[in-house]
């Protein structure tokens, strides 16, 4: 377990990373007593310091959705991050690479909350029930810090999340069976993934019915607006300057943009 004083340091060690756009040391490394714990308060401070200079909190992300991830990650449950409205991105979007350090993408699903969600005891019918609209959506997936990370690593890291695109078409959540929904990536024309969302353990609501009892015990919510991204169902594609995506969603419409 950390002290007060280094959980504070790690993160602003990850700030200025941020800022500096410069690759840091694991914090496993630099503070080698670190747990699980420590990564999520770390993970809310650097979220704090985004908040004092003017950024807001818009919902969060849910990472290693998938066995073999939280197998990879020596974790038996996935973890999620803060998004704010400093990262998101706009279908069409010329999103510059230098924004991030290690840009790669995933193909998602974002639930737009009709009403706040609290747990604990919360099922994936709550959230269905609590959700306004489903829509398509890209996560940005960026390291500050050096690599092989461990998973206090990545948490503290706010989950490895540097951006979010959403677009596509907006659908209510029992309009579709959203178990069902399926895309593939193209970069550069070619195809590089292609998955369906029921690979998000079982339900891409499973992953947010995790969340909310999670954040009910450090006394949290889901408020109504929030967006939540449910977690990641193909594999990262990395991403440079002078890439151009196209997400194809179906029915659900199409997600593009490209690197600058």
């Amino acid at each position: 377990m950390l002290t007060d004083e280094e959980r504070r340091q790690g993160a602003a060690d990850l700030y200025r990373a941020e800022q500096d756009k410069k690759i840091i040391p694991q914090l496993s490394k630099s503070y080698p007593a670190i747990e699980l714990q420590d990564a999520y308060v770390i993970q809310r401070l650097w979220a704090e310091m985004h908040l004092a200079k003017g950024a807001r909190q818009i919902g969060h992300k849910i990472g290693l959705t998938s066995r073999a991830m939280q197998m990879a990650s020596k974790i038996t449950e996935p973890d999620y991050g803060h998004l704010l409205d400093s990262m998101m991105y706009r279908d069409g979007a010329q999103i510059p690479a230098a924004n991030f350090l290690k840009p790669r993408l995933e193909v998602e699903l974002a639930f737009v909350m009709g009403s706040d969600l609290e747990g604990p005891g919360t099922q994936i019918y709550d959230v269905m029930r609590a959700t306004e609209y489903v829509v398509p959506a890209l996560e940005i997936i960026d390291y500050r810090t050096e690599v092989p990370r461990a998973i206090t690593d990545t948490i503290a890291d706010n989950a490895a999340s540097g951006g979010v695109v959403v677009g596509g078409r907006m659908i209510r959540p029992f309009d579709i069976d959203v178990r069902w929904v399926g895309a593939t990536l193209a970069k550069n024309g070619i195809i590089e993934e292609s998955g369906v969302s029921a690979a998000i353990m079982g339900h891409p609501a499973a992953g947010i019915a995790w969340l909310v009892n999670k954040l009910a015990v450090v006394g949290a919510k889901l408020e109504k607006g929030q967006i939540v991204l449910a977690g990641s169902f193909t594999r990262p594609v990395d991403v440079a300057a002078g890439d151009v995506i196209h997400a194809d969603y179906g029915p659900l419409g199409a997600i593009g943009v490209s690197f600058v």
